[in-house]
């Protein structure tokens, strides 16, 4: 669908369908005027605007709720964690509180047996401490360090200044943080 063009023998296309010629009472384009579509009624708008913060103070508000909701929620759970955190370590101390009472009930118990009990009550205990990550501090021939220890005295030694020489407590860790300090004496510099 080519016109021949005669003149110069090539090829003109042919013109799509032109734009037609704006009408009177139309706008340019051929789209039709029209004074309701062109400024809606304030009315309309009022109310449409009332729908909208309607709506949006609801969400607000449920949004609100909703973390008013997960506060409460976290302070209850942290509640929880603070009253029960000791749950798991104190069902491991329960068998150690059970051997003490056997011992301490057995009428005909020897020196001996008294002294086996104690011990296997003592490895009760330790086991329920590695348990819970609660650490012995034994310092006994370390370097004295303020951190981890507290010293009690100086002493004359043979060992290199500021070394422990004596531990008269041991001292215990949780994870990182020091319960209690190991109680030492230390060796004293010459001079």
């Amino acid at each position: 669908m080519t016109n021949q063009d005669t003149s110069n023998g090539g090829l003109v296309p042919e013109p799509s369908n032109p734009a037609p010629e704006p009408e009177a009472g139309s706008l340019e384009g051929g789209q039709e005027f029209r004074a309701a579509e062109a400024a809606p009624e304030p009315a309309a708008q009022l109310k449409r605007a009332e729908d909208e913060a309607l709506a949006m103070k609801d969400a607000y508000l449920r949004a609100r709720a909703d973390v008013e909701n997960v506060r409460r929620q976290a302070q209850a759970d942290l509640a929880k964690a603070h009253k029960y955190a000791i749950e798991r370590f104190a069902e491991d101390l329960l068998p150690v509180k059970d051997a003490l009472e056997t011992s301490l009930t057995s009428a005909n118990a020897t020196p001996e047996t008294l002294r086996a009990g104690v011990e296997l009550t003592l490895r009760q205990l330790v086991a329920a401490f590695e348990k819970a990550q609660l650490t012995e501090i034994d310092p006994a021939g370390e370097k004295f360090d303020p951190h981890y220890h507290q010293a009690m005295a100086m002493v004359e030694s043979d060992q290199p200044p500021n070394t422990v020489v004596q531990v008269m407590q041991k001292g215990y860790r949780l994870n990182d943080r020091i319960l209690r300090p190991a109680l030492v004496a230390v060796a004293k510099a010459d001079g």
